[in-house]
């Protein structure tokens, strides 16, 4: 009875691994690996250089006194926005009002003295040789001439009296925005004081100062030359506020820089930005980005390559139905693609989806996709109409 049952649970064995042999050659092999892919295509890349700045202010003047006297007036009010000609300061003119009374007088003078030096001129003139000798014509002569002088100094003199008194209402010399003001009425101040009665900035426009280093310029300069990078006609700057939000102006390059810095190794570059509401102030430090021209190049998103431990930047090329591992020559980041410049080539399709345990030499069904401004891949296929 045992020799029964043991070969009854032998033949029992031999039944399920036939049957287990049979299935396994039921199930279909693997057929080639589905991956997405897109059509790589050289094309002109904006070559753009991320810089850091500083705001500056345009113009920025500091108000000071250029007459003595006490302080009659402050008549700004500070922060509130003012124009070339408005008065800020008043001084007490009382002696400089005396002062042009007094050099008017003196030219009212010098101005009747006048005629009369020319009468006794005229008169030994025409007396000369009979009532009159050469050296009483040359003594009027020299009277007239006197009198003239005389007369142009006191006309000089009425013109910086005047001059001095209109210099006790202190103006601002530009449109912008004043500080507090550093003295109160009564205050004495002098004519050349080194103290600022206050400062007048413009904020509107206003200057940003970025900093390249001399040696990725001279990098850039090589390029230019050896014809890999396009220069653009005129060079435009982009901020980044110090919240991350982009600026809406577009500044222009106001002037180039000249000297590299012995402590930075920087040259510095100065572009003017429009600031109606006056969101850049001075001293602010933002991030600009320049366009400084274009380069030949393949865009890879960067979702479709790998960096790997050696710093080598890699992806995955679909060839003669094999996926192929390419190692890539890149030249920085545009939007959200790598700049590839060596590796690949025009017309080459980049996989792009499907990648995970790819092995090289794999054999693959290439399937074309599409990725949107968002970095989704998606299928290129229209979807079909429903009746």
């Amino acid at each position: 009875m045992r020799d029964i049952a043991l070969g009854a649970c032998a033949a029992a064995m031999i039944a399920c691994l036939s049957l287990g042999g049979a299935q396994a050659q039921q199930q279909p092999a693997q057929g080639p690996k589905q991956v997405g892919v897109v059509t790589l295509n050289m094309q002109a890349v904006p070559q753009v250089v991320t810089l850091p700045g500083r705001a500056v202010a345009r113009d920025e003047v500091s108000i000071r006194p250029r007459v003595d006297g006490f302080v009659a007036e402050v008549l700004y009010e500070p922060g509130r926005p003012i124009t070339t000609g408005t008065q800020m300061f008043r001084i007490d003119a009382t002696t400089y009002e005396a002062a042009v009374d007094e050099a008017r007088a003196n030219l009212a003078s010098a101005k009747a003295a006048v005629p009369q030096a020319e009468g006794a001129y005229e008169r030994s003139r025409r007396l000369l040789g009979t009532g009159s000798t050469q050296a009483t014509l040359e003594e009027a002569q020299a009277t007239m001439e006197q009198a003239r002088a005389a007369e142009k100094a006191a006309e000089a003199a009425l013109k910086t009296a005047e001059t001095q008194l209109a210099w006790t209402t202190i103006t601002s010399p530009l449109d912008g925005l004043p500080s507090v003001a550093e003295v109160s009425v009564g205050d004495l101040v002098t004519a050349g004081q080194s103290d600022a009665l206050a400062t007048v900035t413009q904020l509107d426009p206003i200057d940003v100062d970025m900093y390249e280093p001399s040696a990725r310029l001279q990098r850039i300069r090589d390029r230019i030359e050896s014809g890999q990078l396009k220069m653009t006609d005129k060079l435009a700057a982009r901020l980044t506020l110090e919240n991350g939000v982009s600026y809406a102006a577009t500044g222009q390059l106001v002037a180039p820089g000249y000297t590299v810095s012995t402590s930075t190794g920087a040259i510095d570059f100065r572009f003017r930005f429009e600031n109606p509401e006056r969101r850049i102030l001075p001293g602010m430090f933002v991030r600009g980005e320049i366009e400084i021209g274009s380069i030949q190049a393949i865009l890879v998103p960067q979702m479709a390559a790998t960096r790997g431990r050696d710093g080598t930047l890699s992806a995955w090329i679909a060839k003669d139905g094999k996926a192929e591992s390419r190692k890539l020559t890149e030249d920085g980041i545009h939007t959200s693609n790598w700049i590839i410049t060596g590796g690949i080539e025009n017309g080459e399709q980049l996989i792009v989806n499907g990648t995970t345990g790819l092995a090289d030499g794999a054999e693959i069904a290439p399937v074309p996709v599409q990725i949107d401004e968002n970095g989704v891949v998606r299928d290129t296929a229209a979807p079909k109409a429903t009746e």
